[in-house]
């Protein structure tokens, strides 16, 4: 859809905008959430809001399946099995078979997982590459390992543009890959970038924490090889939710990761001595998993049987474009310099500006009820989940910025002190 709004309060983008939202496919989604009032919410991409549906579920669980229930829950609720059952539902999101995605722990710990697991499908091979711009604690834990385990070696691409795998030779054995640059939301091509750490011999694990939830993923029609990524973001669950894990059906007798917890045991409640890994997907499990966050992770989940991701991905290509749009033409003068791609195919759900002063002025938006978030150095990041962002809030935050900005009211000091989490 071409965008006829160019200038935020004219009678001409009002109607452009109400017309967008009136014909939005979509527009049913958001009132299965929790939107405070006097908010627009443009930070679905580092944490989602609550769907209504989680809460009710986390009431069951904790005052009937928990409280009344007891132990015979983890029979009569079906709690034993949700890491698979969810794990599913998240597989069809991502593009994945049944029996190959999991629930469980972090995305950290997946991670460490995952990398591990890649370096034992290519014993002969010692190197994990992966973008000097990935998520940091990507490289934090791809270091760690390279700690623990003497002639492993990070290889860090110092190229963070399409020709990353440059780096790539017969010494690589897992390529970690972001499909969403956190910072920018710069887009990678799952098909392409996987056929050619292939080519190479690698094996390819996805980090889909900024894509999962807000555009196709692929995974089986790209052969990936692994995957992970977090619930908690695009896909609602809640903060801190369970993490998820990816592993192609191919690989599953060979799938080996260094947490062997009771979980991932063929028989837990034989209380063997010693360890054996169960045949599937549940191998990527360690120990007993969060159930009362399990229990609103899957209530997030289940919004999402009554959604077609291509959908999801066509508004949010539409966001982000008006979003681009409205700031340039509303906001020029003062200092912002856009840092995404201007490209929508390039582009993932989320759009970054550079300031300067980018801090005190998202604070200030903050403040006015516009929330998005700031990353070190200079970005102003704001995200678009298309289940509950609508056209009029992107018109509205866009006239919230600019009279942030040509008023100057985010020279209060009070809004340069920096928090804990920006």
């Amino acid at each position: 859809m071409a965008n006829t709004c160019f200038e935020v309060g004219t009678a001409a983008c009002l109607a452009d905008v109400t017309a967008r939202d009136d014909a939005d496919p979509l527009a049913p989604q958001r009132d299965r959430f929790v939107l405070p009032d006097g908010v627009i919410y443009l930070d679905g991409n580092s944490l989602g809001p609550a769907p209504k549906a989680a809460l009710a579920a986390l009431h069951q669980a904790a005052h009937e399946e928990w409280a009344q229930g007891l132990i015979r829950s983890w029979n009569s609720a079906g709690w034993a099995a949700l890491s698979t059952t969810i794990g599913d539902k998240i597989g069809r999101i991502i593009g994945a078979e049944a029996g190959e995605t999991v629930v469980t722990d972090t995305t950290s710990i997946n991670i460490y997982k995952v990398l591990h697991a890649g370096l034992a499908l290519r014993p002969g091979r010692n190197v994990i590459l992966t973008e000097a711009s990935a998520f940091p604690t990507d490289i934090y834990m791809a270091q760690g390992i390279a700690r623990s385990r003497p002639g492993i070696e990070v290889r860090l691409s110092t190229d963070n543009g399409p020709d990353f795998l440059a780096k790539l030779d017969d010494q690589v054995a897992v390529v970690l890959a972001n499909q969403v640059d956190y910072r920018t939301g710069a887009l990678r091509d799952v098909e392409s970038v996987t056929a050619a750490a292939h080519r190479a011999g690698a094996v390819i694990a996805w980090d889909l924490c900024h894509s999962a939830g807000a555009m196709p993923v692929g995974l089986s029609a790209a052969n990936v090889d692994l995957a992970i990524g977090c619930s908690y973001k695009y896909l609602n669950g809640g903060p801190g939710a369970p993490a998820y894990v990816y592993a192609a059906r191919r690989h599953h007798d060979q799938l080996v990761q260094p947490l062997n917890g009771w979980w991932s045991h063929a028989a837990p409640f034989a209380f063997e001595q010693d360890f054996r890994a169960e045949p599937g997907i549940r191998r990527m499990l360690c120990g007993t998993q969060p159930v009362l966050s399990l229990r609103a992770l899957q209530a997030a989940i289940d919004l999402w049987d009554a959604v077609d991701i291509a959908d999801v991905r066509a508004k949010s290509l539409q966001l982000t474009q008006l979003f681009i749009d409205l700031v340039e033409a509303s906001c020029g003068g003062h200092g912002l310099a856009l840092v995404s791609p201007r490209d929508g195919s390039a582009r993932g759900s989320q759009v970054a500006f550079a300031h300067a002063h980018g801090y005190p002025i998202m604070q200030n938006l903050i403040e006015r009820g516009v929330i998005g978030d700031f990353r070190a150095p200079d970005l102003l990041r704001f995200g678009f989940a298309p289940l509950y962002v609508s056209y009029r809030d992107v018109h509205d935050a866009v006239a919230i910025l600019a009279d942030v900005l040509e008023t100057g009211s985010w020279r209060q000091a009070r809004f340069a002190t920096r928090a804990a989490v920006t």
